[in-house]
This record gives structure tokens, C-alpha cells and sequence, in this order.
């Protein structure tokens, strides 16, 4: 007896995006009370001026479904269209359950597949090919795909290396199918020999890197993984409207820019003002260019996520 396969879809697409980020607005100067450092000396290292702290009960849970919820708001869909939910993080309060079933039963999203997904800074891209290649090969209709952290629950505030970097917010997108390809190939890899360079050893530690080498490692790896999802999508870097890298550290940020050679595409710097929210990075920096007009509806975007793992992950995307 043969087995069937459903009806795959022709293409995926991204419908809307939504973002969330806490109220609680930290300064460098802020930071300067509790540690030896000074605005001059982060915003000349990382570009950092300021970062988003969540509140007391406001978790990776409650951060995904404020995202989440505006991103399905945005999609024209209800939480009943939704048959997969994804979230990515890295900095959970406890192992399990997984955030996506919580996430989803919050969002009145009825039996989905849900589950979590692990690859760091590089998470929503992990995330969102996954949900295209759900939607494309017939296992899902319409994904909601969330990067969501609470980085500030896994930093030594007392350690100025990372307690200048970390924050927390939320960042979704809503995956459904398309006629036409919406979302292009991923192209993904990891440097696990170097998994150490950015690491929680175990659950009473906190996270540590080692920045330098973080900086060596991106700057020469990265750019040759997202030009190789422009050549995948069959995109000129000239024909691209944005780049979002993830917003781990504005010299890196502009660093991959520049190889990328893109001349007419607006790079989300969003780490300025959020600092490095991991998974929720690199939809979250999207989400608000696209409320600010920044970049057209239908151009297409490069993202580029990366971090610990060393996990990394590229494609192309239109906007929504």
C-alpha cells in the first residue's frame, strides 16, 4: 500500500510580523551605577545606548504571546486558522513544558502542533524555515513563528562583559501559504568546535562569551552565508530593500552590511535602543521597520541570524 502525501504548497510566505518589548528602560548610565563602565565605553564597543528589561512575572511566555497576538492580528487571521506554533528561545525559566503549547492555549489557538526551538541568536531563522518547509510540504496551513527572551534572568549584573549586551522582548511572524516563493531557501550551518565561546555551563551559572573571538568568528563567517542565500533566492544584494542582521553588537551589524554590498538596502540597527535580544532579535528589528515605513511591502529582506552554538542561519524574505 502507498503511502500519500498531501497537497504541497507552491510557496510560503511571511503575512505579518508583530513585536513586544517591556517597559522598563535601562541606560548605560544606569548600567554605570552598578558596574565600572560608562556610555562612551559601550556605545564604542557594541553600539548599545540603551536595552528593555521585563518586569517582575512578565517571562518568555508573556512576552511571545504579546508578539504573537499582534502578529496574528496583523496576518488577517484568526487564532483558529493557526495549526503550528514555534517558538524560539534560549532563555526559558525552566526546561519544560515547552513555551508553545502555553503560548498558543494563551493565544486561543486550539490543538496546534506546538514545540520550542533551540539555536540561540539564530533561532527565528532556524525557526522560520522550518515553518515554511512545514506550510510547503502539506503539515501546516498557517504557522505562528515567535523568538522570544528573557535574557536578563541568565546575566551576572556585576559582570560588565555581558550585563551591557543582554535584554529581552519578543518578536513573531505568521507563515502561511503562498502561490509564489515568499520565503527563500535557508542556508544554515553551525561551528560546534567553538560551541564554548558563548555558553551557560549549567543551570546556576550565567551566561558567559568570549567577545573577541564572538567578533572574529562573525565578521569573517557570517557575510559569505548571507550572500550565498541572495545567490539561493536568486536575488542581487543591489535588489535587496533591508538586511537584519542579528543585533548582537552594532560593529558586527555594519561589518556584514559592508560585505554584503547592498547599497540600497536600509540595515536594522535596532540594537541601539533593545540591545541583543537573541531569537527575538532579528523579527523584532523587522516588526518596527515595518511600522515605521522604513522599507515596501513586497521588496525583499535579507536576515541573517547567528550566536552560541556557533549555530548560523540566512534567507531571503519578502515583506509583508
Amino acid at each position: 500500500m502507498t503511502l500519500t502525501i498531501p497537497q504541497a504548497a507552491a510557496g510560503a510566505r511571511v503575512l505579518a510580523f508583530g513585536d513586544y518589548q517591556p517597559a522598563t528602560v535601562v541606560t548605560n548610565d544606569d548600567l554605570a551605577q552598578k558596574v565600572d563602565t560608562d556610555d562612551a565605553w559601550i556605545r564604542s564597543r557594541v553600539g548599545i545606548a540603551e536595552r528593555r528589561i521585563a518586569g517582575p512575572g512578565e517571562g518568555v511566555v508573556e512576552m511571545a504571546v504579546q508578539a504573537g497576538g499582534k502578529a496574528i492580528a496583523g496576518s488577517g487571521l484568526s487564532p483558529e486558522d493557526i495549526d503550528l506554533v514555534i517558538v524560539a528561545t534560549c532563555s526559558g525559566e525552566s526546561p519544560m513544558p515547552a513555551h508553545a503549547p502555553v503560548v498558543a492555549d494563551r493565544l486561543g489557538i486550539r490543538a496546534p502542533g506546538a514545540f520550542d526551538l533551540n539555536a540561540a541568536c539564530a533561532g527565528f531563522c532556524y525557526a522560520l524555515a522550518t515553518a515554511s518547509a512545514a506550510v510547503r510540504g502539506g503539515s501546516a496551513r498557517n504557522v505562528l513563528v515567535v523568538g522570544a527572551e528573557k535574557m536578563s534572568q541568565w546575566v551576572d549584573w556585576t559582570d560588565r562583559s555581558t550585563c551591557i549586551i543582554f535584554a529581552d522582548g519578543a518578536g513573531a511572524a505568521v507563515v502561511a501559504a503562498s502561490d509564489e516563493p515568499g520565503i527563500g531557501p535557508v542556508v544554515w550551518g553551525s561551528a560546534g568546535d567553538q560551541h564554548d565561546k558563548i555558553i551557560i555551563p549549567d543551570r546556576h551559572s550565567f551566561i558567559r562569551q568570549e567577545g573577541q573571538a564572538v567578533f572574529r568568528w562573525a565578521t569573517g563567517a557570517i557575510a559569505p552565508v548571507a550572500l550565498e542565500a541572495c545567490e539561493r533566492a536568486g536575488i542581487s544584494p543591489g535588489d535587496l530593500a533591508a538586511i537584519v542582521p542579528h543585533q548582537a553588537n552594532l560593529r558586527i551589524v555594519d561589518a556584514i552590511a559592508r560585505k554584503v554590498k547592498a547599497p540600497n538596502a536600509v540595515v536594522a540597527d535596532d540594537i541601539v535602543h533593545s540591545g541583543n535580544t537573541s531569537a527575538a532579535s532579528i523579527p523584532l528589528a523587522l516588526s518596527r521597520m515595518i511600522e515605521r515605513g522604513d522599507v515596501p511591502s513586497g521588496a525583499p529582506a535579507l536576515l541573517v541570524g547567528f550566536g552560541a552554538g556557533l549555530a548560523y542561519a540566512a534567507q531571503v524574505i519578502r515583506i509583508p
